[in-house]
């Protein structure tokens, strides 16, 4: 069966002055056009129209209700016609498969996400802001915008922003939660959390309609496209996706029971039981160019009135060879169509009378083509046998298999597991310096035993007469006087004799360790590390400014350090002697230190509930 029917409206604008200029009227041929072929559908589909099938026999036929998959469109290009079809069946709530190619860029949700992309790599990029600020995404007028942008006295909108946060504390909230988050976050995961937990989606899609889904996941399949090849960064995509050229091409002929659109060249392969052609009016030949072939020579084009016959011929075998693959492009159109073909159109027909519409309804006349009044217009029937009399059957849906949803996803996350505690050998408890000690305070000490550490780290590995200049490089921000008192203490330490085995070359420097200290987990850093076949002795640096007479009068802090150092080098090295001793700095003496008496401190550490370490 075929029908046409076409018509032309009042192109008046009927829009809002404050509507977009691009935004087409209602009264638009092309709204009013999609709007009817939508409508037509949603009645068709509601109303229980038919279409013939094959029987369970050979030569056997039935009748079955439609259904949004047996609809294909059928477009001559991406026009605005083209979207607006689509708009007007997601208005209808037909089920449809969207457009056979997105080009991403080009998507109002996808151009308001960019620009909140590109504010969060650049805040200083106050067009994009602003852009962000007036999008639905947080929607925003005319009127506040303004008045954000007309008052400020700073330079960039993001600083005028935040002087009146609290006259926008919701719009604040958003931007620096995910500003907090940009340097952390793949492309993807920020644009997910833009859409889910900002609502950027619901408001996108409140706003623009649901056509604006397509652009929306086309961009988060880009965005994982983008991350499996590049190296992901909120720049480098940005710069990916600025290039305007991705687009995607969807595979159509698979849809599951919705309406397609797509343009003829697509279509070629694919049947559908109905076809609709709403793009069938006349269209302008594209310019031939400038330049024009002629017997195998460019040649300038010129004038109609002053053309040569030679570029005369060839204009016309140019125009016989467009208007052929029209024709075959119709031939393609049309014979998609398995049950039913409608042919429509909208606008002012064409005098030369070789548009698609103007060429189907003269066959259709030819063939005395019956005139049907429907939905308040009269449109030409041309069918063939009567399906009213087949027998009805109802469509065969393909069962579909469902898995209940894990209870994981219904039921609240437990509270995460508590991690092992981490503890520092010098987080034992105990004093660490003696009784009385009038050094510096605390802080002032701990930078300055931080400093002689490092000295006492790298200088070793370079030559005394250049200790001066290595001592520069390492503390470039600690002033010359001050340098030179650290220096000072750490070259009597290098130089003193009794100290040359410390400092060797084959001993280790800065050693990390870590043991599990009763039902803690412990990570320490040792400052010197001997090795030998049948020992292991383990230094540590202190500065502290009074050094006890022997080993017993040492504060219990750093007793209970040793041991712990002790305690996990022994479990690396069960065989061999693990011996301790401090090396004080203040007089450049190593004071070795009893086992036992290393042990038994840090058994009255706390954190080893009563048990004694091994050794």
């Amino acid at each position: 069966m075929s029908e046409t029917f076409g018509f032309t409206t009042d192109d008046g604008d009927d829009r809002e002055w404050s509507d977009p200029v691009d935004r087409p009227g209602t009264q638009h041929h092309n709204v009013v056009l999609a709007n009817r072929i939508a409508g037509a559908i949603r009645r068709m589909i509601d109303g229980g129209e038919s279409i013939p099938v094959d029987g369970d026999r050979p030569g056997q036929f039935n009748r079955r209700p439609v259904q949004a998959g047996d609809f294909l469109i059928l477009v001559q290009r991406r026009s605005d016609l083209f979207a607006e079809i689509i708009r007007a069946c997601k208005t209808a709530e037909i089920p449809i498969a969207g457009a056979d190619r997105l080009k991403v860029g080009a998507e109002l949700a996808v151009k308001d996400l960019a620009a909140l992309l590109s504010f969060l790599a650049t805040p200083e990029d106050s067009l994009s802001l602003a852009i962000v600020l007036k999008s639905p995404l947080f929607g925003w007028d005319e009127q506040a915008l303004f008045d954000l942008a007309h008052r400020r006295d700073v330079p960039y909108l993001w600083q005028a922003l935040r002087k009146r946060k609290d006259e926008f504390p919701e719009t604040l909230d958003m931007l620096n939660d995910l500003r907090n988050q940009t340097d952390y976050l793949r492309p993807y995961d920020l644009i997910e959390r833009i859409l889910t937990r900002h609502s950027g989606r619901r408001n996108l899609l409140g706003r623009l309609g649901q056509e604006a889904e397509d652009g929306i996941n086309a961009l988060l399949s880009q965005a994982l496209a983008y991350e499996r090849s590049e190296v992901p960064s909120l720049t480098g995509f940005l710069v990916w996706m600025e290039t305007d050229d991705l687009e995607i091409k969807r595979q159509m002929g698979s849809a599951d029971n919705m309406v397609r659109v797509m343009t003829v060249h697509g279509a070629k392969g694919l049947e559908s039981p109905i076809v609709i052609l709403p793009d069938t009016g006349p269209r302008r030949a594209p310019n031939p160019g400038e330049i024009m072939m002629a017997g195998g020579k460019p040649l300038w084009r010129t004038n109609a009135d002053q053309m040569p016959e030679a570029l005369t011929n060839a204009r016309d075998l140019a125009r016989e060879k467009q208007m052929n693959e029209r024709l075959r492009l119709l031939y393609v159109a049309l014979t998609r169509a398995e049950k039913w073909l409608i042919v429509a159109m909208a606008g002012d027909l064409d005098k030369n009378g070789d548009s698609w519409y103007q060429m189907v309804e003269a066959v259709m006349t030819s063939e005395n083509a019956q005139a049907v009044g429907t939905d308040g217009q009269t449109i030409r029937r041309l069918e063939h046998g009567d399906w009213a009399t087949l027998d009805l059957v109802e469509n065969r849906e393909t069962p579909s298999t469902s898995s209940a949803l894990p209870e994981v996803f219904s039921s609240p996350a437990p509270p995460p597991p508590t991690p092992p505690q981490s503890l520092s050998p010098s987080d034992l408890g105990g004093a660490k310096a003696l009784p009385g000690d009038q050094g510096l305070d605390e802080e002032a000490a701990m930078l300055r035993g931080t400093r002689i550490h490092l000295l006492l780290e790298h200088l070793p590995q370079v030559a005394s007469p250049a200790w001066p200049d290595a001592a520069r490089n390492i503390l470039p921000d600690v002033a010359d006087h001050a340098r030179a008192d650290l220096v000072q203490e750490v070259e009597k330490v290098l130089n003193s004799p009794g100290l040359a085995h410390v400092f060797a070359p084959d001993t280790l420097a800065e050693v990390p360790v870590t043991a599990n200290l009763g039902t803690a987990r412990m990570h320490g850093i040792i400052d010197r590390l001997l090795i030998s076949s049948d020992r292991v002795l383990i230094v540590d640096f202190k500065t502290n400014a009074t050094v006890p007479a022997d080993a017993t009068a040492c504060p219990e802090g750093v007793l209970r350090q040793m041991g712990a150092y002790a305690m996990a080098l022994a479990e690396i090295y069960p065989t061999r002697r693990i011996e301790t001793a401090i090396l004080w700095t203040a007089d450049a003496s190593l004071m070795p230190l009893p086992h036992d008496l290393v042990s038994k401190a840090l058994a009255r550490t706390p954190y080893l509930d009563g048990a004694h370490p091994g050794s």
